[in-house]
């Protein structure tokens, strides 16, 4: 079910505190410090046990959101930290049981999400100082999808990986006991998700065929499907439950040129059939969100967001509790976070546009309410200061009428103001009324802000998201620019003081903005936004496989040439020559959505036209920053930039840290280029080797370099002749224990097998003809090796010191990469020589084919016959480095 975004914005980061900075006059609303809009919250995002004993929340450990938990009756301060997290979980929850917590996260932003358990009972480790986190789907470049989290029996769960196929997820079992995964079934049917019924039965699958539509399956006893149901490409269905018997699934559906908002119907899972069950009540937006009991299986209300929620109960005793709780907070919002299993017991929290959230237990049998956090206390005695967030409408340039938020700053006439337009990102998405931390922010500074809802937003029915198809840039732009025009006609703004920022989407509006429209703004910032629709199509995750098709009739298909033109003639790049007003860009350089290479083509585009440009690069951000000190640097840099082309305040300091990462994020122009593609052609076999290997033992000394951390070990390799097959044993020890690697290779020097062992991971590959076969903790897969292979570790550079060196010299190969379980295309290169302790030794560099920055540099003793020295950069734990040496 759909979750709002600023709600979770509102219980885990963007609540706020201020402090009092400077004043002019009595009058003067206090600059209000940027750390109480973006930094970490005290507490948040908790959770209540189910059976009510324990809380969990998010707490800041070494400038990350951690996840810790206390007794009930317990003060915060007495909490146990569960996780050492070098970048915030994207979200956790409890087992049915109690007995674990279930979280996911990726690594530097790349969105490969992986689910890890932890035990809040066991006992902390001695090193760590918290219990052991388990990786249950240790895949490095597979993204995990939760499909069903069981109720019946808590230790196991329905999710997807996508391991075998980036494009597509296959169905497993998970046990959390024991981590121990079995397949179900081999996604071949372009199956997208999946829905279970109360007795946690698969009975429907989702199938997105290639013309973009979405079709109903019925899953039957022997796993076989049969098309029930289906909408177009432009449409919207999914389902949310079944009903109490499991006869009937509740789906949200606009299939149908008659039908515009989407409402609830009742589905026959067998058939297809449906019958209406409700629509708004006003006629005016989608239905949005519906909740059920687990206890009862009954639907207990149905929620559709205008300009604000609204909520139609079905099961009056909830509906007495909320209303309650309504009564206790006059004029305030209330959310449910969390409830215990037997949902007599709430945590909730109590929010507004202006209001400091405060997050509230609730007894729903004694009515008790007692107050259990703030996630940023200082905000209560400040709230005087916030400024409300309006709705209000407009109409385009055709005449349609756009709903948008209007955020004025506090106690200012609202005559000749400044104006920041911020643009929702997506954009098949919408913006919601509730608190805003960018609203709030530069509002204080003396900005107004639009956020409008522009054609293509969803939530507003079929018609006004179908006015957006074909219009980046064009319709959807002018949804945008005549807000401005509106506010300027009302005397409410300074048409000479009107700047642009936004995220995604609304980078791309920024772009859009100042390139078609460059008299209307003064200046923009624009967060991982597309500049060139050509390659943001292209490069799109795999695994968005099951949408590419509406992309194509929602943005233009580029397979045509009308839809070239489309792409060509609503892509800022192309006429990055019309841009006049300073730009600052900011992006991730792991964004797997937003590519890296959009921003960097914009800013060498602008440099080379001498325009006023600006780079913030982060290498540990993917699509939007998520790191307080990364988040704190960029607005800083914001807000002083924009302020400079509007004539605002800013807050001129920051923390030691915040400055330090703003100097190290700031990218100089004049070093941006274009990463060269390389093209890799692998042949089919290695050339011939020179010379069998040497017996003997040798020993390295190990550095593993990460985070300005330095870890250290001893590396002993044993080479030895097994009969007709050599083995090569690299053993390391350190004070993580000890890690092995062991590969045999037959008398002609082929790969064999390989195996790795470190603490409890075991992961071996077997080679036989072309077929590899990789097992890892019970996990088994296949692939094929259609070339040349180098098994990578042990015994890697003993196969290239055999190959025909020279200066210049260079070939391709394949490897199997152990983390991801994936191949590799490497590209490898004689450099020339270079000495190592006074013996001249080839440099070899092996390059990853598919992310160039993955490049591991080998020096080859040419009398030895073996590595000198080996380094190598690991981009996906965060450009890491490790160093091996022969002793």
């Amino acid at each position: 079910m759909k979750k709002k975004i600023f709600l979770l914005a509102i219980s885990c980061l963007l609540s706020v505190q201020v402090a009092a900075q400077k004043k002019s006059n009595s009058n003067e609303i206090p600059l209000i410090d940027r750390s109480i809009f973006f930094d970490n919250p005290e507490i948040s995002g908790g959770q209540l046990s189910p059976d009510g004993k324990f809380i969990s929340f998010m707490k800041a450990y070494n400038g990350t959101m951690n996840i810790w938990v206390k007794k009930f009756d317990e003060p915060f301060t007495k909490a146990k930290r569960l996780t050492n997290l070098e970048r915030p979980s994207a979200g956790y929850f409890w087992t049915q049981d109690g007995k674990y917590i279930l979280y996911s996260k990726d690594k530097g932003g790349n969105e490969n999400y992986n689910i890890f358990a932890v035990s809040p009972s066991d006992p902390a480790d001695s090193k760590t100082g918290i219990p052991e986190s388990r990786n249950l789907t240790p895949f490095e470049k597979a993204r995990a999808a939760i499909y069903m989290v069981s109720k019946k029996d808590p230790n196991i769960m329905m999710i997807g990986l996508n391991n075998r196929d980036e494009k597509w997820h296959d169905l497993y079992k998970l046990e959390v006991n024991s981590g121990k995964l079995t397949k179900l079934n081999e996604n071949t049917d372009r199956i997208s998700s999946w829905t279970f019924d109360w007795d946690e039965k698969p009975r429907l699958a989702f199938r997105n065929a290639e013309d973009g539509s979405k079709e109903f399956l019925s899953v039957s006893d022997d796993g076989k499907f049969n098309k029930i149901y289906s909408v177009n490409a432009l449409e919207t269905a999914y389902p949310f439950a079944f009903n109490k018997d499991n006869s009937k699934v509740y789906v949200a559906t606009n299939k149908g040129a008659e039908t515009d908002l989407i409402k609830l119907v009742l589905m026959d899972p067998k058939t297809g059939a449906t019958s209406d069950v409700e629509q708004d009540p006003l006629k005016k937006v989608d239905l949005d969100d519906v909740v059920f009991s687990d206890l009862t299986r009954e639907l207990q209300y149905t929620l559709y967001t205008g300009e604000k929620e609204r909520r139609y109960f079905k099961d009056k005793k909830y509906e007495a509790d909320y209303n309650l709780l309504k009564t206790k907070f006059s004029g305030a919002e209330i959310w449910i976070n969390s409830q215990t299993k037997d949902e007599r017991k709430w945590l909730f929290t109590v929010y507004g546009d202006t209001k400091a959230p405060i997050a509230y237990f609730f007894d729903r049998d004694s009515k008790k309410i007692i107050e259990q956090y703030t996630p940023r206390p200082k905000l209560n005695q400040y709230e005087q200061y916030l400024s409300e967030m309006t709705p209000i409408t407009y109409k385009s340039s055709d005449g349609l009428e756009i709903p948008a938020y209007l955020t004025l700053p506090k106690n200012v006439a609202a005559k000749n103001l400044p104006l920041l337009v911020f643009p929702h990102g997506g954009p098949w998405s919408r913006s919601v009324w509730g608190f805003n931390s960018y609203a709030q922010l530069f509002a204080n500074r003396g900005f107004a802000v639009l956020d409008p809802n522009f054609r293509g937003s969803t939530g507003y029915g079929k018609k006004f998201l179908d006015a957006g198809n074909l219009q980046w840039g064009k319709l959807m732009q002018d949804d945008i620019t005549w807000g401005v025009k509106y506010l300027v006609d009302q005397g409410i703004v300074d048409p000479k003081k009107v700047t642009i920022m936004g995220g995604s989407y609304g980078g791309y509006a920024t772009l859009a903005g100042l390139t078609f429209t460059p008299d209307v703004y003064a200046a923009g910032v624009d967060i991982v936004g597309p500049s060139n629709l050509f390659t943001l199509l292209s490069s799109i995750p795999p695994y968005w496989e099951a949408i590419r098709k509406t992309f194509d009739l929602r943005m233009g298909d580029g397979n045509t040439e009308a839809g070239k033109k489309i792409l060509r003639d609503a892509s800022p790049l192309f006429s990055a020559d019309k841009i006049k007003a300073p730009l600052m860009i900011i992006q991730g350089a792991n964004d797997p959505r937003v590519n890296k290479a959009e921003s960097d083509q914009i800013v060498i585009a602008l440099r080379d036209l001498k325009r006023d440009v600006q780079y913030i690069l982060a290498n540990d951000e993917g699509h939007g920053f998520r790191k307080p000190v990364n988040n704190m640097a960029m607005i800083a840099a914001a807000e002083k930039f924009l302020a400079k082309y509007a004539g605002t305040r800013y807050q001129e300091d920051m923390p030691e840290d915040v400055a330090k990462r703003l100097k190290e994020l700031t990218i100089d122009i004049n070093s941006v280029k274009l990463a060269e593609k390389i093209d890799a052609k692998v042949p089919s076999t290695l050339p011939e080797l020179a010379g069998a290997f040497t017996e003997g033992v040798y020993n390295y000394v190990v550095n593993f370099a990460m985070g300005g951390q330095n870890m250290k070990m001893d590396m002993t390799r044993t080479i030895k002749k097994d009969g007709n097959n050599w083995t090569v044993s690299d053993v390391a020890k350190s004070v993580m224990g000890e890690m092995s690697d062991v590969a045999i290779f037959n008398d002609k020097l082929d790969f064999v097998k390989r195996t790795v062992v470190q603490g409890p991971a075991n992961i071996t590959f077997t080679k036989a003809g072309n077929e590899m076969k990789i097992n890892a903790m019970g996990k088994e897969l296949a692939s094929k090796i259609d070339g040349a292979y180098i098994s990578e570790g042990a015994g890697a550079d003993l196969i290239m010191a055999r190959m025909p060196l020279k200066e210049g010299y260079t070939t391709s190969f394949y490897s199997a990469d152990g983390t991801s379980l994936k191949t590799k295309k490497w590209i490898l290169k004689v450099e020339g020589k270079e000495k190592i302790n006074g013996v001249e030794n080839w440099k070899i560099t092996e390059t990853n084919a598919d992310d160039p920055k993955e490049i591991n540099t080998i020096w080859i003793d040419p009398t030895k016959k073996m590595a000198s020295k080996v380094m190598a950069v690991i981009p996906s734990m965060n450009n890491a480095v490790m160093t091996a040496e022969l002793k």
